[in-house]
């Protein structure tokens, strides 16, 4: 059975341009990576969550923030790792340059024995849709046409869940 998470798809609309919010993954294994590499915010949905408020919970461990409002429920994507990724896109604002992750620990360098904590995100940021086409991950792609439809032509794939 494929995995499961949950993310939110924040966005909002600046001087007539739609903008989305992702994230890049911590620790030394992204350190270098940029096209391709960012994500929504999310993370696995834990065994009999409710799917958005795995979304919910994730978003707010990874930046800091809680965002509110009407969550809209994409059509979940697949991505590479066969993963199965669940999101809500919702309107909001948040500062980019004051996200605050959670950490994690991995063996650091690889068979030193020593272990270190990473930020689970270690940067974030506001794109317009063109820009962050080349950002997010394969995967994550169709989550932002989804968000084009439903934000340019009514709420086509997409349906509402307050």
């Amino acid at each position: 059975m494929a995995k499961q998470s949950a993310g939110l798809l924040l966005y909002r609309v600046r001087e007539g341009i739609l903008e989305v919010f992702l994230v890049h993954p911590g620790g030394p294994f992204w350190a270098k990576k940029d096209l391709g590499a960012w994500s929504i915010p999310k993370g696995e949905i834990d065994e009999g969550e409710d799917p958005l408020e795995a979304a919910r919970r994730e978003f707010e461990e990874e930046t800091g923030f809680r965002p509110g409002g009407m969550f809209r429920e994409l059509a979940p994507v697949r991505q590479k790792s066969v993963k199965i990724v669940h999101a809500w896109a919702v309107e909001g604002d948040c500062d980019s340059a004051a996200v605050r992750s959670n950490t994690f620990s991995m063996e650091w360098p690889p068979r030193s024995g020593r272990h270190q904590e990473f930020p689970e995100v270690d940067r974030a940021g506001w794109f317009d849709l063109d820009t962050a086409r080349e950002k997010i991950l394969d995967g994550q792609r169709a989550l932002l046409d989804q968000l084009r439809s439903c934000t340019g032509s009514g709420a086509e794939g997409v349906r509402r869940r307050d």
